[in-house]
């Protein structure tokens, strides 16, 4: 009787377990994981962001290191300024200056040539926002569901499956200890190659600036290129250049 009562104790225990789980929502993991990167009124109080570091491009011929600067604005402003020395590919200087407004982008780029930003990389500029998609994404129009835990290296993580009314679906993978965000996967179209290729983004080594946590390395790998960003400096509410999101001359 005893081996019965134990076995049944072992049971119940099980079934409250997965009660507890199976209770765990997308919106859930959502909300823990604003509160676990600073909360909703520390992030309220976040207008704009520098970020400056340093980026290293893997490539056949060798690590290439340059510097790079986001500028971001609320609510879905963006501006990314890289440059490298591509002399070692026999490229000389490089400079891609990619600028959105919150509805046109444009990129200017010594190495291909300057373009319109359009298709699917204009879609998914459009499903991000500042200073986290998280807060937004319902008045989006952007559903997501909770599709259990899968592993990221050696941790559980949630995964939450990310699907706009445009643009490309994301993969986001959330720490179920910490609920921090540890990786993001999205499948993107590059015209320049005419093919669809899958990022996979890794957020690394965060710290706390202003109340928010921030990663501070970021580690990004496909098919056609690997590259990391380190983080040495982020600053929040600095006086934005509006000029510096639009197409130069307008």
């Amino acid at each position: 009787m005893t081996t019965v009562l134990n076995r049944l104790a072992v049971l119940l225990l099980f079934l409250v377990s997965a009660t507890t789980v199976s209770a765990q929502t997308a919106d859930d993991v959502i909300e823990k994981t604003l509160t676990a990167l600073g909360g909703r009124p520390a992030h309220a109080k976040v207008t704009s962001r520098v970020t400056t570091g340093t980026i290293v491009l893997t490539t056949p011929g060798g690590d290439i290191e340059g510097s790079i600067e986001l500028l971001n604005a609320v609510p879905n402003k963006s501006r990314m300024l890289l440059k490298a020395d591509l002399s070692a590919l026999g490229a000389g200087p490089f400079v891609l200056d990619q600028r959105f407004d919150g509805h046109a982008g444009y990129v200017l780029d010594s190495l291909q040539g300057n373009r319109d930003v359009s298709g699917n990389q204009l879609d998914n500029l459009k499903n991000g926002s500042f200073p986290h998609p998280f807060l937004t994404y319902k008045d989006q129009g952007t559903k997501v569901e909770l599709k259990g835990k899968e592993k990221v290296g050696d941790r559980e993580a949630f995964l939450l499956i990310f699907d706009p009314t445009t643009g490309s679906e994301q993969r986001q993978y959330i720490d179920a200890e910490t609920y921090m965000p540890l990786r993001m996967v999205m499948t993107v179209n590059v015209p320049q190659l005419g093919q669809d290729v899958e990022q996979v983004t890794e957020f690394l080594d965060y710290k706390e600036v202003d109340g928010i946590k921030v990663p501070f390395r970021l580690r990004s790998s496909s098919s056609i290129q690997n590259f990391t960003i380190t983080v040495a400096k982020v600053e929040h509410n600095v006086k934005v250049d509006e000029t510096l999101f639009v197409k130069p001359g307008q």
